[in-house]
């Protein structure tokens, strides 16, 4: 790791911690989303969640943050993914654009070759 990378993480971390600590003294410790208690070493397990998922955005009353567990956090992620890609296959299907390639064209003829064989 070069030193400007080295610099960017260092200053990376302390701007989470910053927020961190913000949120886990604004919040109870609970998930937003599944209920969980969190306390002692398990607090550790409870993120905050950026709403609008910029992590830059990081108002002092806190209201683009919610405490999620890391289950909830890593699906809350993962669904913004999924919606990504949904609306990715929406516009292609809109576009009229037809897929012309088929991955198994041929292979029909393959397998009763070999089976024949």
């Amino acid at each position: 790791m070069n030193k400007l990378d080295q610099i960017l993480a260092e200053a990376q971390h302390r701007r989470e911690t910053s927020y961190r600590e913000k949120a886990l003294k604004m919040y109870p410790h609970i998930c937003g989303r599944c209920g969980r208690e969190f306390s002692g070493k398990r607090l550790s397990e409870l993120t905050v969640h950026h709403r609008d998922h910029n992590h830059d955005n990081n108002p002092e009353d806190g209201s683009n943050w919610e405490l999620l567990c890391l289950y909830c956090h890593d699906n809350e992620h993962q669904r913004q993914v999924d919606l990504h890609y949904q609306k990715e296959e929406a516009a292609v299907a809109g576009s009229g654009s037809k897929v012309t390639h088929k991955a198994f064209a041929g292979l029909e003829a393959l397998l009763k070759g070999k089976s024949e064989g």
